[in-house]
């Protein structure tokens, strides 16, 4: 791999790397991979296409996503004619996300805590998605039940959440308290994970989302799409209890 650049953000270091053969960029900070994208912009992410697919799904066009990384999600969605917002607390992540992902100038930017900006404003969105790390946990606020009241009132009346949650494996009960919470604010949650995987991603989904079905691969992104298309048949909706 190339180092592309180090920059020291306000949140600690973050470093972009270019695969030479595949030419795909890594946006690396804590030590792991935030996001990953081939040379076209497309994630390398099968969490990121699940989401994507789900919004698709769910016919939304306005979009707030609460974290940017790469901006990989946010770039696809705005190509596909979604009207994104995102709003992360490191301004650096913006800068980077445009200047190695792609992402479109389009695409509405703030550097702000997500809860307060969602508190602040009047704006609402089709589709909200929650994905914001500290390392590999969510900060506490944004996956309490304070959060999901604020997140539901900047929601239209069919509209959905979508939230990314790191899962250690089967033991790992984050996914689960997170839906649960979810559950005392929204009458219809599901689950969306991959039971038997390690180190894995799983969704919690909220609001207008019961005629979802499971994801696929939309947007086949270089060198991956079968590795990835093989992830997204693994994850299977399951029950919340």
């Amino acid at each position: 791999m190339i180092r592309l650049e180090d920059r020291k953000s306000p949140f600690g270091i973050v470093t972009i790397f270019r695969r030479v053969q595949s030419g795909a960029v890594i946006y690396d900070q804590f030590g792991s991979s935030q996001s990953e994208a081939d040379r076209n912009g497309v994630s390398l992410a099968s969490y990121i296409h699940a989401i994507y697919d789900l919004i698709l799904q769910a016919r939304a066009q306005t979009v707030l996503m609460i974290g940017c990384g790469g901006g990989t999600l946010g770039t696809m969605l705005a190509r596909a004619g979604c009207k994104v917002t995102i709003v992360d607390v490191n301004p650096d992540a913006f800068i980077l996300a445009r200047r190695y992902f792609g992402l479109p100038e389009e695409v509405v930017c703030h550097v702000e805590d997500g809860q307060d900006f969602l508190a602040a404003g009047a704006s609402r969105f089709d589709a909200i998605v929650l994905d914001a790390f500290h390392g590999d946990h969510i900060p506490p606020h944004l996956r309490s039940r304070e959060f999901f009241k604020i997140a539901r009132a900047r929601l239209d009346q069919l509209g959905c959440l979508f939230a990314n949650v790191h899962v250690r494996d089967d033991q790992d009960g984050t996914p689960g308290q997170m839906a649960e919470c979810a559950s005392d604010v929204w009458t219809d949650v599901r689950l969306l994970d991959s039971p038997g995987w390690t180190n894995r991603n799983a969704i919690v989904m909220a609001g207008n989302v019961q005629q979802l079905h499971s994801p696929t691969l939309v947007i086949p992104p270089l060198g991956l799409a079968e590795e990835l298309a093989h992830e997204l048949d693994a994850m299977k909706f399951r029950n919340l209890a």
